[in-house]
Order: structure tokens, then C-alpha cells, then sequence
């Protein structure tokens, strides 16, 4: 059908062509009869243009009939054409149906495939983005809290740095950091060359201070005293962990499940206690058995025995004991002089003294002996700086093997095991007077506080429960002895290792003193029994004239 269109439409288009010729030889007659009747006079002259001008309109009406059924033609064969491109086209799409079909089942599965990809993105991409905005936000609220520098040096850089990262981790709102004060005091412009001028800068701004406090039982009463920490009794009623007195004294009360800070409420209300340690007797058992020794002495005469036996006998080199007493050793008095004094059962509070803050009237006539005793040591060691040397001193003479025995804290036990080989030394009870009470001792510790300028002591609360509840890793990576007087059941490091269980069972047999821990006056205190101590070794006064004068003063101070 469309073979035989197309040529219809050719032989069409040929006629006008053939048809030209005989018009071109009607103009030519009509314009040689023209030039003819030229020739002919008047009237002739005009009939013969006539016919001319009838030869010319003829043709030209002739040319846009033929035009006009051309174009009739032509529609006809585009109308016919695409009839035929219709049915040409459908059927190839007949042809290709079924693998149209395919691809566009593949290109929709592909279409599917992309979509699934994109979605699963957006679910994988939406929680980062969110949570980099997330972080972003809290980061722009984020509270700054500054830790005081003996935080690592108390627990050891490694824990005290996981440590922060846990506690940030779990708290994104607060960062705390150690603070630096190297850091945190800008550097003075270098000054003007000489015969210029320069303006004089204002002077920097002073050093952030720290927001939480860690430290040891030395400076618990400075810190008291000077108002530098925050008063925490809030904090633990909201707890619910105030402890009446009535309810310490009950034989019902049950520590076992009492949050870790409620000890807190047995000491002082400024700082929570992290970990504790109790001061005993060390001694080396090689000097020992080379002085004629086979066990540690255990009464205040055996002790002097021992000293002197190893002070006067062959050992260069080599003392009996030490006392070290020096200003710069803010625990000396307690560790050296009181501990004698609470292992013989003295104290300096009764039992309704408890939350009094001075110490009350103690037993004239035993402390008046204790004296007594601390005269007679102090003429054995005298030559030996008692007054120049610091405690950490001490610790380090024993570990070199330059004392025999040494009233020291459970603190040091894992540094000595380190230092000094397996077996040359022990601990035991600080040695007590034939007749005495029941053998006592006070508590060391290192304690949290918040400081009462920080701008954020909720976020430092924060923390410092965070630390508290931490006690048993203390406890553990410290070895510390006893811990925390909640430790009802020893850690694995007491039980499986004989050294500290036998540390265990003379803090289970003691009597826990309370001792000045977070008194206010507790320098004064100190400061005031050490000077009269040493007019009393001078020989001023008697051992109860001493007594006597020690009591005035501590009076003078409470008043």
C-alpha cells in the first residue's frame, strides 16, 4: 500500500512538467501573432493583444489548479505514510514486547536496587549526622571542670586518666580536665628597649582554680580552715545518707548496703573519703635476726630492746628507728607521736565529743606516760634529723635497708614489695605499753572535695559521687589496707596474699579512732602538742607539766 502511494505521488509531480512546454508555445504563438499584427494596421493590431493577454491569464490559472491538486496528492500520501509508520511501528513493538518487557522489569528492579541503597545511607548517614549535631549542641553547653593536680598523683596517671574518660563519656555535658597552671597564666610581654616608651599591659588574669579537690589527711585541715571547700551535708540528705548518731551506735545498722559515700557521714561533711589507709609497724627481718631478733617487738620495752640493740651493735650504717618530724611533712605528728598514743587506747574524744570541733579533755596521767616514752626514744634517735626529715624520706632510708623499724602508712606496702625482695620485711602492731586499753587507730585517707568557688557544684557533686562509687578499684589497685571501713569482706588481693591479710586482721582487731580528720584547727593542734613536745625534750618541763600546758593551749584555741 505504501509502494503503490509513492508512485501515484511521482507520476503526480511529472504532469506540470510535461504540460510546461505546450504553455511556453501559446506564449511564443501568442507573441509572434503579436509582432505579426504589428504590421497590420489599427484594430488588428489591438485583437491580436488581446489574444496574447487571454494566452497568459489561461496559463497562469492552469498552474495554480495543477498546484493546488498536487497538495491534495501530497496530503494524501503523508496522511497514508503515517498510517503505515503506525502499523510499521507497532508491529515491531509487537516483535519487542517481551524483551521490553525484561528490561523494564530490570530497569524498575534497578530503580528499586538504587532506592533501597539510598535509603539504607540516609538510615546509616541520619544517626552520625545527628549525633555530630547532637554533640555539637552539647559541646556548645558543656560545663568545664577543673581537677586539682594531686588527683594523678594520688591515683596514678593511667587509672586517673580512664577514669576521666569514663566519667566524660557517660556525662557529655560536663568535661573535666586537670588543671594547669603553667598553661593557665599567660606570658608578660618581653620589657622596652632602654629611652622607649611602652604602655604597661594589664596584668593577667589569674589562673583558674579548681573545682574538685583531691587530697591527702595533710591537708584536709588546711583546706577546712582556710574555707576553701563546700559544705556537702546537702548533697547527702538528698542522698538520703544522713546517719544520725543513735543509728551509728545501733547494733542493727547494716553497712553492707549503704552507698559508698555514706561513710562520709562518720567523718566530715566537706570531702568524700575514696580510699583509706591505717599507719602500723614495719620492720626489717634481716636486721632483726643479724641483731638477735627472731620475731618484731610487741611491747613498748621490747621496741627500745630493738633499737638499741641495732643502733649500739655492729651495723654501720644502720639505725634502730626514726622519727621524722619536719615541718614540711604535714601528717608527721599524727603518723609519729598520736599513733602511740591510740595504740596504747588513748584518745582525744570521748563518745559524746564526736561532732565537736575541738578536741575534749583526755587522760592527764596516760598521756603524761606516753611522754615519758617519747623522751626515752627521742634520746636513741636524736642524732638523726628528727626535725629535718619528712616521712617520704623515711620510707626510702627503710627500702635502702638504713632502719630497722618504722611507723609508717599500709600505702607504701606495694612500693617497698617493689623495692625490697620478697621477705625482708613485715608489718605488725605499733608496740603498746604493759598496761594499756584497747588498741586503737586512726584512718588516713584520700578524700574529694568540692571547692566553694566553684560556679558548678552540682556537676562537681556529679563526679564525686562518680569517684566514690569507684572505692573497690581503689582499694583493689592501691592495695589498700583496709580500704574503707565499709569493707565488711576483704577484695581478692587481701585473701589470696598472706602479707595483707595479716594487715587485715590487725584493722579487724583495732578500735577505729576518730583523730583530727577535717578538723579545722587540726595545724593548730598539732603545732601547738609538737612545740611543747620539744620544750619537754629540752627538759623544761615534766612530762605532766608538758600534759598540763598542751591542754591550755588546745583550750585557748577552741575559745
Amino acid at each position: 500500500m505504501k509502494g503503490l502511494a509513492a508512485k501515484f505521488v511521482r507520476g503526480i509531480s511529472k504532469i506540470p512538467e510535461k504540460l510546461k512546454p505546450f504553455f511556453r508555445n501559446v506564449k511564443s504563438l501568442g507573441a509572434g501573432l503579436a509582432k505579426g499584427a504589428s504590421k497590420i494596421p489599427g484594430k488588428l493590431m489591438l485583437f491580436f493583444q488581446s489574444v496574447k493577454n487571454l494566452g497568459v491569464g489561461f496559463a497562469r490559472g492552469v498552474l495554480k489548479i495543477f498546484k493546488k491538486l498536487i497538495q491534495f496528492f501530497l496530503y494524501i500520501v503523508a496522511f497514508f505514510g503515517i498510517i503505515g509508520k503506525g502499523i510499521s511501528i507497532l508491529n515491531n513493538k509487537f516483535k519487542q514486547s517481551i524483551q521490553y518487557q525484561r528490561e523494564l522489569a530490570a530497569v524498575q528492579s534497578f530503580r528499586i536496587d538504587i532506592f533501597l541503597i539510598i535509603f539504607i545511607l540516609i538510615l546509616i548517614v541520619s544517626p552520625i549526622v545527628f549525633n555530630q549535631v547532637q554533640k555539637s549542641e552539647v559541646k556548645s553547653k558543656q560545663v568545664n571542670l577543673f581537677l586539682s593536680l594531686q588527683y594523678e598523683d594520688f591515683l596514678g596517671k593511667e587509672m586517673a586518666e580512664q577514669l576521666l574518660e569514663e566519667f566524660n563519656e557517660k556525662n557529655p555535658d560536663i568535661l573535666i580536665r586537670l588543671l594547669d597552671f603553667e598553661t593557665a597564666v599567660p606570658e608578660l610581654p618581653a620589657p622596652a628597649a632602654a629611652g622607649r616608651q611602652q604602655r604597661v599591659p594589664p596584668p593577667p588574669p589569674p589562673p583558674p582554680s579548681p573545682d574538685i579537690f583531691l587530697f591527702d589527711e595533710g591537708d584536709f585541715g588546711a583546706l577546712v580552715a582556710e574555707g576553701l571547700l563546700a559544705d556537702l551535708s546537702y548533697y547527702f540528705e538528698q542522698l538520703n545518707t544522713v546517719v544520725s548518731e543513735s543509728e551509728t551506735e545501733s547494733e542493727d545498722e547494716d553497712f553492707d548496703d549503704a552507698p559508698p559515700v555514706a561513710i562520709m557521714q562518720l567523718t566530715s561533711q566537706f570531702a568524700v573519703p575514696l580510699v583509706s589507709f591505717m599507719d602500723m609497724l614495719f620492720y626489717n627481718t634481716e636486721i632483726l635476726t643479724a641483731a638477735g631478733f627472731d620475731h618484731p617487738p610487741k611491747s613498748r620495752d621490747d621496741f627500745l630492746a630493738c633499737v638499741r640493740a641495732v643502733s649500739r651493735g655492729n651495723f654501720p650504717g644502720i639505725i634502730g628507728t626514726a622519727l621524722s618530724l619536719s615541718p614540711e611533712d604535714k601528717q608527721a605528728v599524727s603518723r609519729d607521736i598520736f599513733s602511740w598514743i591510740w595504740a596504747a587506747g588513748g584518745d582525744f574524744w570521748t563518745e559524746e565529743d564526736n561532732l565537736q570541733v575541738a578536741p575534749a579533755s583526755y587522760n592527764t596521767r596516760a598521756v603524761a606516760n606516753d611522754l615519758t616514752f617519747f623522751s626515752t626514744l627521742f634520746r636513741e634517735v636524736q642524732s638523726h634529723g628528727i626535725f629535718e626529715q619528712t616521712g617520704d624520706q623515711r620510707i626510702k632510708e627503710f627500702a635502702d635497708g638504713h632502719i630497722a623499724l618504722l611507723i609508717a602508712s599500709t600505702r607504701y606496702i606495694p612500693y617497698l614489695r617493689e623495692q625490697m625482695k620478697e621477705g625482708a620485711f613485715g608489718v605488725t602492731t605499733i608496740p603498746v605499753p604493759a598496761v594499756g586499753g584497747k588498741y586503737g587507730k586512726s584512718l588516713s585517707s584520700i578524700y574529694a572535695g568540692i571547692s566553694s568557688d566553684s560556679l558548678h557544684p552540682e556537676e562537681a557533686w556529679r563526679f564525686l559521687k562518680f569517684l566514690a562509687e569507684k572505692n573497690a578499684l581503689f582499694c583493689t589497685k592501691l592495695s589498700a589496707v583496709p580500704g574503707s571501713v565499709l569493707n565488711l569482706i576483704p577484695g581478692d588481693y587481701v585473701r589470696n596474699d598472706p602479707f595483707y591479710s595479716k594487715a587485715w586482721d590487725i584493722f579487724e582487731a583495732s578500735h577505729i579512732l576518730k583523730g583530727f580528720s577535717g578538723m579545722p584547727n587540726t595545724q593548730e593542734y598539732e603545732a601547738t602538742f609538737l612545740e611543747e613536745l620539744q620544750v619537754f625534750f629540752d627538759g623544761g618541763r615534766t612530762a605532766l607539766q608538758t600534759v598540763v600546758a598542751i591542754q591550755r593551749r588546745w583550750d585557748e584555741e577552741q575559745e
